[in-house]
């Protein structure tokens, strides 16, 4: 059984080539409680979708009803077919890549820190412990034009050893030899500058590099602000409507969530060129003197923000009881 998620307290960024560490602090709870915890995203989902009554969520649902699209095409996240469908900005590659995974420990990972960042010129790596036994990690490193991106778990795991990060240290590469293979990716990043009954969320909406460990988060955001306006909808009209009214609520919610993904995705980008790009004296300064000293506020600047309540709309209401599609 895998332990609670650690609350970090501190992290170590090691430079690589002058070997020179940076201690940085993570923020801690604020008045209402709020505090910062690494956790699985799978373990994240399951817990959200244990709160939900069965057959509410549909897993690998293909479109049929919007005109030209396959039929095995999808909402797929930064690729998502309905964004494109909606016209929305295609997104524009960073200039980076990175590679994700999850390292393995049954016996426990042993190690004394929770987080610890490696970087170097065009290259930034990390681990965090997730608890006892799991341990999340990463590489970020720029991309070239037209540079193939591997797709095999296998080959991807032995290019970061044997390549990308072959001169890191000994403890981050003892985490990823203890990858699962299902949980290691890898892709460009890519982000977006600042219609009808249709609208998305998450990586579709505003796909934004991890930099800043925010897209899980945003997208947790845009699920409540999007319900809330549908469900004053529900309250007004007292059942679920559909026409010119759905339509203002998708718009009342995408003006809503402009500026805060806008900062994130800004900030996102801003993070990674701060941390691994150039050699520069002013790069250097900027990254070590400013950016680590203040990881804390930014990150606890980021996390201080209200998406509202949702509505409560109860199922004994008749109408909505005779409506196939009633929410709870």
């Amino acid at each position: 059984m895998l332990g609670l998620p650690l609350k970090p307290s501190a992290g170590y960024v090691t430079n690589i080539n002058t070997g020179a560490t940076q201690q940085i602090t993570f923020p801690q709870p604020d008045k209402h409680g709020h505090e910062t915890r690494p956790i699985h995203r799978k373990a994240l989902l399951e817990a959200l979708a244990e709160e939900l009554p069965m057959d509410t969520i549909r897993f690998s649902s293909k479109l049929k009803s919007i005109v030209n699209l396959q039929a095995e095409e999808g909402c797929d996240g930064v690729h998502s077919v309905v964004a494109r469908w909606l016209g929305l900005t295609n997104p524009v590659n960073s200039g980076q890549w990175a590679v994700r995974g999850l390292a393995i420990f049954p016996e426990g990972h042993g190690l004394d820190v929770d987080f610890q960042q490696f970087v170097t010129i065009g290259k930034r790596a990390g681990f965090a412990a997730l608890n006892d036994k799991e341990v999340y990690w990463f590489l970020v490193g720029q991309s070239s034009k037209g540079e193939d991106i591997p797709h095999d778990p296998e080959m991807i795991k032995k290019e970061v050893i044997s390549n990308f990060a072959k001169n890191f240290p000994t403890s981050y590469l003892r985490v990823v030899q203890h990858s699962d293979l299902s949980t290691i990716s890898m892709g460009r990043n890519t982000w977006k500058p600042e219609q009808g009954n249709i609208t998305v969320a998450g990586d579709a909406m505003h796909p934004m590099t991890p930099d800043l460990g925010q897209g899980g988060c945003s997208a947790l955001e845009d699920a409540v602000v999007l319900g809330r306006h549908i469900g004053n909808l529900i309250i007004k009209n007292k059942k679920l409507v559909a026409g010119d009214q759905v339509a203002e609520a998708l718009e009342r919610y995408v003006k809503e969530r402009k500026w805060r993904v806008a900062k994130l995705i800004v900030g996102a980008y801003l993070a990674g060129w701060v941390q691994q790009d150039g050699s520069g004296w002013f790069m250097k300064f900027l990254r070590d003197s400013i950016f680590y000293r203040h990881f804390s506020s930014l990150i606890s600047n980021d996390k201080q923000y209200d998406c509202g309540k949702l509505p409560c709309v109860s199922s004994s209401n008749n109408e909505l009881d005779n409506d196939p599609r009633k929410i709870y």
